[in-house]
């Protein structure tokens, strides 16, 4: 595995997410399945709210099922190395046009209970830093056009 096909994952939220894939797959999927078969059973389809209800949550369910599976497919759990090198599972401090900004660069997964910010390595930010190391500086065009320089001051692994 390359380190860009990578989601590094602390144990305790390959547990979660473990855990919540097992239950929506399993229990969850179940209950969803005969609630649509109680809905159906009530007749005519067209104005049954409980039915569209139940089917919406079903396609939620999946594409969080999706999600989960695509997720835990690449995972490498513990922390990438220390060695100053920003990408995914590290926290990362720049300057943004001067002002120190402190976020993980990864996943809401990874981030758990964590007051950190988060960016996605795919994101316009996350896409300029990583692979850079602390001391770089790099250009970084936001949403909205501008571009910004970007000086990364340290990269940290994410302790959980």
């Amino acid at each position: 595995m390359t380190d860009s096909n990578v989601t590094w994952l602390t144990q305790e939220a390959h547990d979660r997410l473990k855990a919540e894939l097992e239950h929506l797959s399993g229990p969850a999927r179940t209950e969803i399945a005969e609630r649509i078969a109680a809905a159906r059973d009530e007749g005519d389809l067209k104005e049954n709210g409980g039915y569209h209800a139940a089917r919406e949550e079903q396609a939620k369910n999946e594409a969080r099922i999706r999600e989960l599976t695509e997720k835990l497919r690449n995972v490498q759990i513990g922390t990438p190395p220390d060695d100053g090198k920003v990408e995914p599972g590290m926290v990362v401090t720049v300057l943004l046009a001067g002002d120190p900004m402190t976020f993980l660069l990864g996943s809401r997964e990874i981030a758990g209970t964590t007051d950190l910010d988060v960016y996605s390595p795919t994101s316009p930010l996350g896409e300029a830093i990583d692979g850079h190391s602390v001391g770089d500086t790099v250009s970084y065009t936001a949403p909205n056009g501008k571009e910004f320089t970007v000086e990364i001051t340290e990269a940290k692994p994410f302790a959980g």
